[in-house]
Order: structure tokens, then sequence, then C-alpha cells
């Protein structure tokens, strides 16, 4: 894989993306491009094994949302908006005109909404483990996570959050997976983590998600708690053309634990020509 941070512009329009940052991705593969959109206090990274499958067939390209794994660090707190910012400077600046885009949990949110920006550039779009339509008492227990670790530390909260993203089988077998994610959260800055939590337990995307026109892939895991079937299948009814599937026997964390199934779900999609 490649990495690049170059701050050129090569698109006019650009300057209407104040604020922008120019977030640090590599490229692996040949063919379409797709880019690929990580969650909270993750990394490019956590696509790796996807790409290991899906590089034969497409330009797959990852990247670390600002103030994650390497790219720059904000000056301030961000919003959904800015998300959508970056990633279409980094489209601007690789030269690419159209793409695929699939998006794992907060990035599940990213991809719609620059779908819903920036219509002319999505061919498909993958909304991997999200959520929307949340009830009241949905809406509730994931704010009381993010207020839990702004009152006790984040340290002290996210050993409670291994349950909701693995299995116990999968997190028994390999504790060294576990330990790297929770380092990883612990490594990076604080602010940027709970900012982008407030991102993900405050966006409601039900309201304005018949405007994506793309069509989507709408994938979750059986038993994820948060982004549940129940949620993700109204996802699919709000979505104009969309396709839902459902990975029986699977929680939040489909990236590492089901990276062929993920892989080949996305493929088989891509294919069928829904994006043509």
């Amino acid at each position: 894989m490649t990495s690049g941070t170059t701050t050129s512009k090569t698109d006019g329009h650009l300057d209407d993306l104040p604020g922008a940052i120019d977030c640090a991705h590599w490229t692996a593969g040949e063919g379409e491009a797709l880019f690929l959109i990580h969650g909270i206090g993750a990394s490019h990274a956590t696509w790796d094994r996807i790409v290991g499958h899906l590089k034969a067939d497409f330009q797959c390209i990852s990247y670390d949302l600002r103030g994650h794994g390497v790219s720059p660090l904000p000056d301030g707190p961000f919003g959904l908006d800015a998300l959508v910012a970056d990633l279409e400077a980094l489209r601007a600046r690789l030269g690419i005109e159209q793409a695929h885009f699939a998006g794992h949990s907060l990035g599940g949110m990213i991809g719609p909404a620059y779908a819903r920006r920036f219509p002319d550039r999505v061919k498909t779009l993958g909304l991997l483990s999200t959520a929307a339509a949340r009830t009241e008492d949905d809406s509730a227990k994931v704010r009381g996570v993010v207020a839990a670790m702004e009152r006790d530390g984040i340290p002290n909260i996210l050993s409670t959050l291994v349950n909701r993203w693995y299995t116990d089988d999968f997190a028994k077998a390999n504790p060294d997976i576990v330990a790297a994610r929770l380092a990883q959260i612990t490594g990076m800055s604080a602010a940027v983590f709970l900012n982008v939590f407030h991102i993900y337990a405050e966006t409601e995307m039900a309201p304005w998600l018949h405007e994506v026109s793309a069509p989507s892939l709408v994938l979750t895991g059986e038993l994820d708690g948060a982004c549940n079937p129940r949620l993700n299948k109204i996802i699919h009814d709000l979505l104009p053309v969309s396709e839902l599937v459902i990975l029986d026997g699977l929680k939040h964390s489909i990236l590492m634990e089901a990276p062929e199934r993920v892989a080949a779900e996305l493929r088989r999609f891509i294919r069928s020509g829904r994006g043509q």
C-alpha cells in the first residue's frame, strides 16, 4: 500500500470546502475506485482484511479520518459536514471522477452524507453496521455511553464496549486484537474521540436518507446491539434503491470477524450492475 498526504488541490471547487483536512490515505489494487471509510477511534487499517479480498477487483482507497491514525489533528470541534468535506478533498486530490464508497459505523453515516451532497460522484454506496431512525431509548443509550466517558474517563468505559463489538468466541480467540483496539483508542486524542462519538450519537439520517439516490447495500450483524437489524431494515426502507443483508452470528466488528463475508457482499453488490 502507498500513502499520501499532499496538500495540492486539483479541483477548483475545493475553495468551497473551507477547513477540509488533507487526510493520509492508502491505495491498493486496480480497477474502479472504492473508498473505504472507517469508524470511531479506528484507522484505515480496519479495512486491511477487506482490502486483501478486494484489491484484485478494485482500486481500494482507505484513509485515516481527521485526528485518527496519522492524519492531522483538527484545530477544534467539528461535525459531520467536516468529515464529508475531508472525503471530497481526498477524492479531488486523487483526481477520481466517480467511485464506489463504503463506510462502517460512523463511516456508514459519512458515506450517505457524502452521497447526498455529491451525488454525481457516487456509483454505489455501502452502509455497514450503522444506525438511523433510533427510538428515544436507542438514542438515550448511545448518549449515555458518551456521558459516561466524559464523566468517568474513556479507559474506564471502553471495556464495557468490547462485548458490543466482538462475539465471545472471537474475543477469546483473539485477545491481541481486542487489546490493540483498546490501545488504539486510548492512544489517540481524547477530544477527537469524544467529538466523533458525539457525531455518531447525535446524527439522525432518517429525515434525509430518501435524498440519497445511489444504489446502496445496507449490511449489519445479526447480533449488533446498537446497529441492529431493526434499524437497518428502516434504513433499507428509507433509501430509494437498496438491498439489505444481515450477517448471522456477528456483532459490530464485522470487518475484523468476517472480512471475507463482507468483501464478498460488497463485490457482489457492486458487480450486480446496480451502480451502472
